[in-house]
């Protein structure tokens, strides 16, 4: 029974959840300053044209009505139709957040293999001139803007240094040359058996992935190094010491497991945070994926596309946070 409690407590609040983001994205449409029906029918339309097109979108009814709808279609799978592609806004993320889910999973990859030591080897380092140095590597990766960086690495690997492809997921010879099965072009061209548009593929990601991963290793180490100073000062690593354990004993196999549990949460919404936070790297490098597709929709007043885009992203968040909190308590069975 208090299994079942919890089962349910947990699928009330991701329901309500879920529930509040689509109320927020429905009213989000409403209240920009931008009219779907122009942006659908254009400017210089005739107002007979405009008028029509407000009733067949169900513009003309009452707010409350138009909410009802709108969720009636969610529940459907309709987010409603792109302006620009003149494709099913749901089509649409299909083919362009696999791009942005290849990039950020390498992201987070490369951020938590650099981000989790470093932050363990700042604690246990703690005031030593090691410690100042990935303090200091940690405050640039908070501070500096990341379209400087990109632009940088752009700027000397591509434009000047010539070592690194330039903008584009792949180079023109091989476009279209891979059969998509995944979406994800490295697992594609592995799976076709083209190496030459795999290795094309890995080059190209290599500055942006390394460029996303600098931003959120920052702020691992950082969370790891504040978890691991309140791990090594617990009585259980006193003891461990006092019994005579070697350095690398105590960190690995009795402080590091204490903060291997938060670092769940960490990890989770910082692959999160990649994914919705890809816009400005995606666009410096021209990166065809859920960032630029979002980007280009709003400036062109495509309002359907970037309520869709909010609403997937919204419902990644509360995915990864409900499999961060699975996790954390199979990891940990005191939490209960």
């Amino acid at each position: 029974m208090p299994a079942l409690k919890r089962m349910l407590n947990t699928l009330g609040s991701l329901l309500l959840t879920l529930f509040g983001l689509a109320l927020l994205t429905f009213f989000i449409g409403r209240v920009m300053p931008t009219d779907p029906v122009l942006a659908a029918v254009g400017d210089n339309a005739p107002q007979a044209v405009v008028e029509r097109v407000r009733q067949e979108m169900g513009l003309d009814r009452p707010i409350w009505y138009q909410f009802g709808h709108y969720i009636n279609q969610l529940l459907h799978g309709d987010f409603g139709r792109s302006v620009l592609t003149s494709n099913p806004v749901l089509t649409d993320i299909a083919r362009f957040f696999p791009a942005t889910l290849e990039l950020a999973t390498a992201a987070v990859m490369v951020a938590a293999l650099l981000g989790i030591p470093l932050g363990v080897w700042a604690a246990v380092r703690q005031g030593k001139w090691i410690d100042q140095v990935i303090r200091v590597i940690c405050l640039a990766g908070h501070s500096l803007p990341v379209f400087v960086l990109a632009l940088l690495s752009l700027l000397i690997f591509y434009a000047v240094l010539g070592i690194a492809p330039g903008p584009g997921r792949q180079d023109i010879i091989f476009q279209d040359m891979v059969p998509q099965v995944t979406g994800l072009l490295t697992v594609d061209s592995l799976l076709a058996g083209d190496y030459d548009a795999f290795r094309d593929a890995l080059a190209h990601m290599v500055q942006p992935v390394l460029i996303m991963a600098y931003f959120s290793m920052a702020y691992i180490t950082r969370m790891t190094r504040t978890f691991m100073l309140n791990a090594l000062s617990g009585e259980f690593v006193i003891t461990a010491r006092a019994k005579g354990l070697s350095s690398a004993r105590v960190i690995w196999r009795h402080a590091f497991p204490t903060v291997a549990v938060q670092l769940i949460t960490v990890l989770a919404l910082t692959y999160a945070g990649l994914l919705e936070g890809a816009v400005i790297t995606e666009n410096v490098f021209a990166w065809p994926g859920l960032g630029q597709y979002l980007t280009t929709s709003l400036m062109n007043a495509d309002m359907n596309p970037v309520i869709g885009a909010t609403l997937i992203v919204g419902c990644v968040y509360v995915v990864l946070n409900l499999l961060a909190d699975i996790l954390y308590r199979l990891w940990d069975p005191r939490v209960k």
